[in-house]
């Protein structure tokens, strides 16, 4: 259990700044993965796919109901351990799913989107610029231009994006890095904040304490939310990386290179997001395929 006591504490200050979810609901979660700790052979965090068998073993006596609720906070643990870098795969497929299915990721509309950045501009645009405004410019253009994580961007160095280099070097958990390529606006974000960063700091996002919190940074995202007509309870730092993930997609972009751009070590995490296509594959069948134009037309 201690092994994994630090992991089921950040996950669980994720869930209460981002989904902004209940004292009971918070309790629940803590109460299935400890027991879910307690039970598995070795740590809960570093498990696999036998090992989680091993423990939906123990639950066959329960409701559907429960299970359903123990393999949902299965899921959701083991999903943040991955999104934040902990881990490299993700093997809750072993989990049993009793009248449910997988989880899609939380969406923005390119609508939505487009409002968020209307706010933003407009607080750029005033008589006065508060320095907040340029830096909720600068971290709302690298997670949704470059799909960082939150704990990536929070903890940039401040040095970390040069005026004559259109990428970033990000080095995650186990010491990986990757490539991920910046906009020339984000360029041009982050160079505007930068000048109201001391040369000396660390960090590109300073706080007293060292760099600016993931609590900090989801409060700041849900401000801008509601200042923009989007609602707050659908957006965090997560959602606008998976916004980056989805709306590149939709673009055309291959799934291999959003792979790639993401850091998933999985391609069958990076999988998830082919749902936003269907949509748009019923519309084009429908749309520009012979058969579908002449149902029409009858």
């Amino acid at each position: 259990m201690s092994n994994d006591a630090a992991y089921i504490d950040r996950f669980l200050e994720m869930m209460a700044a981002e989904s902004g979810a209940s004292q009971n609901t918070l309790s629940a979660y803590r109460s299935d993965l400890e027991q879910a700790s307690s039970i598995a052979k070795g740590a809960l965090s570093a498990i696999d796919q036998s090992g989680l068998q091993d423990i939906a073993a123990t639950w066959s006596d329960l409701k559907n109901n429960s299970v359903a609720r123990k393999s949902s906070s299965l899921r959701r643990f083991l999903g943040f351990l991955v999104e934040e870098g902990f881990r490299e795969d993700d093997p809750s497929d072993a989990l049993p799913r009793p009248g449910g299915q997988r989880s899609l990721p939380k969406i923005l509309s390119h609508e939505e989107i487009a409002r968020l950045f209307a706010t933003i501009e407009a607080g750029l645009e005033s008589v006065k610029v508060r320095a907040k405004d340029v830096r909720l410019a600068a971290l709302v253009e690298l997670l949704y231009g470059s799909g960082l994580r939150a704990s990536e961007l929070v903890s940039l160095p401040r040095k970390s994006v040069m005026a004559d280099r259109p990428f970033l070097i990000i080095k995650g958990k186990g010491g990986k890095e990757r490539l991920v390529p910046i906009s020339d606006r984000a360029r041009h974000a982050v160079k505007k904040w930068a000048d109201h960063v001391e040369p000396d700091e660390k960090y590109l996002f300073p706080s007293r304490t060292g760099h600016l919190s993931r609590i900090r940074l989801f409060q700041i995202i849900k401000d801008l939310a509601s200042k923009a007509s989007v609602n707050p309870t659908k957006i965090s730092p997560h959602v606008l990386r998976h916004a980056f993930a989805t709306h590149l997609l939709e673009g055309g972009a291959d799934l291999r290179a959003l792979q790639t751009l993401l850091g998933h070590s999985d391609i069958s995490t990076t999988q998830i997001y082919t749902h936003v296509d269907s949509a748009r594959l019923v519309e084009l069948v429908n749309n520009r395929h012979p058969l579908g134009r002449d149902h029409l037309s009858r």
